[in-house]
Order: structure tokens, then C-alpha cells, then sequence
């Protein structure tokens, strides 16, 4: 009888009912190097893989498919894939792990990064590509969570459109430029709790016609991406900072702490205080 896939959150440690973390990084020698740079056949049920291999050698095992690695490159395995590695002890290079429900892009959604993603795939990278992904990670500092997350969304994109050899002009790779922009300018924005139409109207389109592109890409609607931006930077400000929720609240550009909390409430289940509460219970913070 076959033996199972062994499922983990991060390989070798025992999976817990919910996750303690949405992403986590380490180098790629920190883990192997305990397994002598062999890592067994295995899945991560809740989470996405990226790998990014700056140095070293190796074979990725995907189920029964094996490709070899070669520096620089970028593997992604998306949540339920049996995968395994052999690396050579030079090897040189950062694993992140991604809590599947907090990415941008959904892997299997129907659109090309979405459907891109729903594979486990090895992309070779030129010399020159950005390491500013890694670098982020190598600082491991607290308050440059939402910046990893953006570099993180990016780095997502710009692989697979590498992998594809290179960027097209039809329509649907049109609207994935469009969304990148988007996406830079709620970064930009979303403190100032800008409508949907100023996004519509800085892409050049109508806000219908920007709302049907954002819904196909994310599955959710204009405003709801919009208002998922500040719940998230809500939640890691709740989780991460001191200050209490009045001053996250004003923080975010809610000038009625009331409403922030209506806010909040609205789309988590939770008033801002009682997630706070039971997150850090839950974490043992």
C-alpha cells in the first residue's frame, strides 16, 4: 500500500489545526542543511511555495516529475502538490510560505496568473534579474511586512511572465498591466480612502469597466479589493503595534473610531478589539 504525502507548514514540524503564521521565510541552507540537502516528498495543504535559488544545484521532485535546478531561478508549488528537493550543499537562496488565502492572485482562478500559479513550475532567471525580494526577507524586520507583501505580488508576476517567454499585447495581458497599476496605486492610496472611480479614472477607464477587469483577476468587486486593503493593514497593525484601536483607527484615515469599528466589523465578523483579543490568545502573543 502506497504511504501517504506527509503534509506540513513547514517541513518537518507538525501541522497545527490554524496556522500561526501567514508567511514565513528562512534561507534555503538553514532547513536542507538539517536533512542532509535532501527534502522528502511532501505538501503543504494551506500554503504556496516560492523558492527563490540564487546559488547551488539541485533536482525538484513535483509527484513523479523531476526537473533539474540550476542558478538563478524561481520555483513555485501551489498548495496540495507533492514536491521535494536535493540541493547541493553550496546552495544559496530564500523559501517563502505563503498562507494561500492572503495572496493577491488566487492559484486555479481564471486568469493567466491565476492559472499559471495552479502548477508547481521551475523558472530559470537571467543574471540581472531584481533581488530586492530577498532582500526584504534578509532584513526580517517587523514593519516591513506590507512591503514584502507587495514585493511578493510582483515577483508572482514577473515569473510568470517569464516563464511564458516575455509579455504579449493582447487584451487579456493588457489588463494584467492594468492591475499591476492598480495595485501600486492603492499602495499609494488606500490611506486617503480614495472611491473606486479615482482608480478607474487614473487607468483611463470607466469604473464598469474597470470593475468587470478587477473581478475577473481577483474574484471580488472594485470596492471590496479597496476595502480589503485597509482590513489587512488593519489586522497587522491590531496584531503588531501597541497603539490601541482609536489610534489605528486614525492611523488608517478613519476620523470616527465608531465607524472605523463598524468598519472593521463589517467585513471580519469581529469588532477591531475582540479579533485583537483573540489573535494574540491564539498565538500565545
Amino acid at each position: 500500500m502506497k504511504a501517504p504525502v506527509p503534509n506540513y507548514e513547514l517541513y518537518g514540524e507538525k501541522s497545527r489545526e490554524r496556522p500561526d503564521f501567514w508567511l514565513h521565510c528562512e534561507t534555503i541552507h538553514a532547513r536542507s542543511s538539517l536533512y542532509r540537502w535532501e527534502i522528502g516528498l511532501h505538501r503543504h495543504e494551506r500554503f504556496f511555495q516560492i523558492l527563490y535559488i540564487a546559488g547551488g544545484s539541485g533536482d525538484a521532485l513535483f509527484e513523479k516529475t523531476v526537473e533539474q535546478i540550476s542558478s538563478p531561478a524561481v520555483i513555485t508549488v501551489p498548495p496540495g502538490i507533492g514536491h521535494g528537493f536535493r540541493f547541493s550543499p553550496d546552495v544559496d537562496g530564500f523559501v517563502f510560505t505563503v498562507l494561500a488565502s492572503h495572496l493577491p492572485i488566487s492559484p486555479g482562478r481564471s486568469s493567466r496568473p491565476g492559472a499559471w500559479m495552479a502548477a508547481p513550475r521551475l523558472t530559470p532567471l537571467g543574471g540581472s534579474e531584481d533581488g530586492r525580494l530577498a532582500t526584504e526577507c534578509e532584513a526580517g524586520l517587523s514593519h516591513r511586512t506590507v512591503l514584502l507583501d507587495a514585493y511578493l505580488t510582483t515577483a508572482l508576476v514577473l515569473t510568470g511572465r517569464l516563464a511564458e517567454g516575455g509579455d504579449d499585447e493582447g487584451a487579456e495581458s493588457e489588463n494584467e498591466r492594468r492591475m499591476e497599476r492598480f495595485d501600486a496605486l492603492l499602495r499609494q492610496h488606500y490611506l486617503t480612502h480614495r472611491p473606486a472611480a479615482f482608480y478607474a479614472r487614473a487607468l483611463g477607464l470607466s469604473p464598469t469597466h474597470f470593475s468587470r477587469i478587477v473581478r475577473a483577476a481577483t474574484g471580488r468587486s472594485l470596492h471590496e479589493v479597496i476595502a480589503g486593503k485597509l482590513v489587512e493593514e488593519a489586522k497587522r497593525q491590531l496584531l503588531f503595534t501597541r497603539g490601541s484601536v482609536q489610534q489605528i483607527g486614525f492611523r488608517l484615515g478613519f476620523g470616527d473610531p465608531a465607524y472605523f469599528s463598524r468598519f472593521f466589523l463589517r467585513r471580519t465578523g469581529m469588532t477591531p478589539r475582540a479579533w485583537r483579543t483573540a489573535e494574540r490568545e491564539r498565538l500565545g502573543a
